[in-house]
């Protein structure tokens, strides 16, 4: 089993980098546990302190869980992976059932963060892309799947997205063995990857 971290900042083509992944390798072969789907349960918490909880530091993910799962993937043992609601900040009750495969990718912005989840991977990949770029893919995907306005998204990116990204993301880059620029648009850095999975699997 190959285990791949995948972190870069939010919108910087991160999906993009996997879904190119997972089309290279013969169907089946890739389990996706994305990042998002490990943020603590708030369903508890007054829907007015939901909207205050900050989603972009490390406490905001069930770091446990997270490892618990990959461990249980890496002695062939089935999960119950956790989904997430963006609209109502809260875990939902159904689960998705993963099984074992060849490779499994962890993606998300603080995919490389925690120490006890890098040590499990066989390869730890950053996407670097530039802010400006960044922020317009945020404010496009926001409105569009998020449900949130221009202004609420500009207003989050300068408050939480910026900081939380230089203080706790970016600083992940360091702990990468391949670092890609510019995303899923950078063609050659993708094919490399997908020619490493493919010679370890």
């Amino acid at each position: 089993m190959l285990i791949i971290g995948i972190a870069g900042g939010t919108g910087s083509g991160k999906t993009t980098v996997v879904r190119k992944i997972i089309e290279s390798l013969p169907a089946g072969e890739v389990v996706l546990l994305p990042q998002d789907s490990y943020y603590k349960d708030s369903s508890h918490v007054p829907a007015a302190e939901r909207q205050r909880i900050n989603f972009d530091h490390p406490d905001a993910f069930d770091w446990p869980l997270l490892r618990a799962q990959v461990s249980a993937l890496r002695r062939g043992e089935s999960i119950e992976q956790p989904t997430y609601d963006y609209i109502t900040s809260s875990r939902q009750a159904r689960t998705l059932h993963i099984e074992p495969r060849e490779v499994v990718i962890i993606e998300g912005i603080m995919a490389l963060y925690d120490p006890g989840l890098r040590a499990m991977m066989d390869l730890k990949v950053y996407v670097d892309t530039d802010p400006d770029e960044r922020l317009i893919r945020v404010i496009q995907r926001d409105m569009l799947e998020r449900g949130r306005t221009a202004e609420a998204v500009m207003e989050r990116y300068t408050r939480v997205l910026k900081p939380m990204h230089e203080q706790f993301i970016e600083p992940c880059k360091r702990y990468a063995d391949l670092i890609v620029p510019e995303g899923g648009s950078n063609q050659v850095a993708i094919d490399i990857l997908t020619m490493y999975v493919r010679t370890h699997i």
